[in-house]
């Protein structure tokens, strides 16, 4: 489904990715780790043509999207929820959602405005309530109902858990697995890397923007994984 290929990318001077290379087939789910400023979220706003990469390529269903704008890499059915959440302030928690629903690539509509409210009960309490007035947790579940109301064939998550109370990430990786068991490809990024392992097929580790850890996510070497985390 995704296939990047020697993906270089710079900010100014700074060569960020150096020939990144990964592949995500249709319906897997694939783990992206490693320590802060290795690299994690420049491949994902590579992918999704927020930066430019310099060199290499990305390939989606084998057609190439490298240089698409990110609203049209979007539409062929890639949902994405970032780090910082991005939930529209002002915007009630209904807003937020519809403004979003969508058919997907394929012309399916499986997650409907029921359907996420009966994933994350917590919305449906607070539709009127705007952005703003949601906790963090909250946040989260809207940004990643919303990207799930473009009914994607692949979600990537960057830091879905980050700063939240123990009891709502436990609640996100519940979800996490539910989108997984539904059929949609997952990329996910995370710093648990034990609950990355256990939600995902296989996995890559980034470290000063390279590949130096990959394979399947139940056989990759956990004190050597741990040693390149720093944890």
């Amino acid at each position: 489904m995704l296939r990047v290929e020697g993906l270089n990318t710079y900010y100014g001077d700074s060569h960020i990715l150096r020939g990144v290379s990964l592949d995500l087939p249709a319906g897997s789910a694939l783990g992206l780790l490693g320590r802060n400023g290795m690299g994690k979220t420049t491949l994902i706003r590579s992918v999704m043509g927020f930066v430019r990469a310099a060199a290499g390529s990305v390939h989606w269903d084998g057609a190439p999207i490298t240089g698409e704008r990110p609203e049209r890499i979007a539409r062929r059915g890639i949902g994405y929820v970032p780090e910082g959440r991005g939930v529209f302030p002002n915007l009630s928690v209904h807003e937020n959602l519809v403004m979003s629903a969508r058919a997907g690539a394929d012309g399916r509509r499986d997650w409907t405005l029921e359907r996420i409210l009966a994933t994350f009960p917590r919305l449906a309490e607070r539709l009127k309530h705007g952005g703003q007035q949601l906790s963090g947790g909250e946040q989260q579940m809207l940004s990643i109902g919303r990207a799930l109301m473009t009914n994607p064939r692949l979600m990537i998550l960057d830091e879905a858990t980050e700063g939240l109370a123990p009891l709502i990430v436990a609640e996100i990786w519940r979800v996490v697995a539910a989108i997984r068991a539904s059929g949609i490809s997952t990329l996910v990024v995370d710093r648990n890397y034990r609950e990355v392992l256990a939600h995902t097929d296989r996995a890559v580790v980034l470290e000063k923007g390279l590949v130096v850890m990959a394979g399947a996510s139940g056989g990759l070497d956990t004190a050597e994984l741990g040693r390149r985390l720093g944890v």
